[in-house]
C-alpha cells in the first residue's frame, strides 16, 4: 500500500516537473450547450409545450408544516414558516433544461423579507422560484397550495416560436 502511494506521488511530482513552471488555477467557464439544427427541430414541439407550462405554477401540496408566503419578483419575496411536502400540478418555471414533471417533493423553512432571505431548501426539494415570478402559497398542517405566474416565461415562449431560448431551459 505504501509503495503504491509513494509511486503515485512520484508520478504526480514528475508530471508537474515535466510540464514546466506552476500555472495558476484557471476558473472554469460555464459550459454553453450548442444544439444542432436537427436537435432543435426534433425537440421543437416538446420545448414549446414545456415553455407554455413554465408560465404558470399551480399545485397542491400534502405534507406537514405551517407556512405562508407571497412574491412579486424575487426582490419582494415574503415568507414565514416551514413545510416538507409532495406536490401535484404545474411545477412552474424551470431554472434549467429538464422535463417539468407534474409531481415532486419540495420543502422550505425559515424567514424571507425581500433580499434578506434566511430560508433553507433542499437541492432536490427546492421550489425554484424564478426572478420575475408573481405568486403566493400556504401550508396549513397537512395541506397547502401554491400559485404563480412568470411574465418572462411568456416572452420565452413567444421567442421560442422563432428558435430563441430566452430562459435557457430548452432540452
Amino acid at each position: 500500500m505504501k509503495k503504491a502511494l509513494v509511486s503515485g506521488l512520484l508520478v504526480l511530482a514528475l508530471s508537474g516537473a515535466l510540464s514546466g513552471a506552476e500555472t495558476p488555477p484557471q476558473e472554469a467557464e460555464p459550459a454553453v450547450t450548442r444544439h444542432s439544427t436537427a436537435h432543435k427541430i426534433l425537440l421543437y414541439l416538446p420545448n414549446r409545450v414545456f415553455d407554455v407550462l413554465d408560465v404558470v405554477r399551480a399545485r397542491l401540496r400534502v405534507g406537514p408544516g405551517f407556512a405562508v408566503g407571497a412574491r412579486v419578483t424575487k426582490l419582494t419575496d415574503v415568507f414565514l414558516g416551514s413545510y416538507a411536502s409532495v406536490f401535484a400540478g404545474l411545477p412552474g418555471p424551470r431554472p434549467k433544461p429538464g422535463i417539468p414533471w407534474p409531481v415532486g417533493v419540495e420543502s422550505r423553512s425559515g424567514l424571507a423579507a425581500s433580499v434578506a432571505d434566511a430560508t433553507v431548501t433542499g437541492d432536490v426539494a427546492d421550489p425554484a422560484y424564478s426572478n420575475a415570478e408573481v405568486g403566493m402559497g400556504f401550508q396549513l398542517l397537512l395541506v397547502g397550495a401554491e400559485v404563480g405566474v412568470d411574465p418572462l416565461e411568456i416572452a420565452d415562449f413567444a421567442l421560442g416560436l422563432m428558435f430563441v431560448d430566452l430562459s435557457g431551459d430548452d432540452l
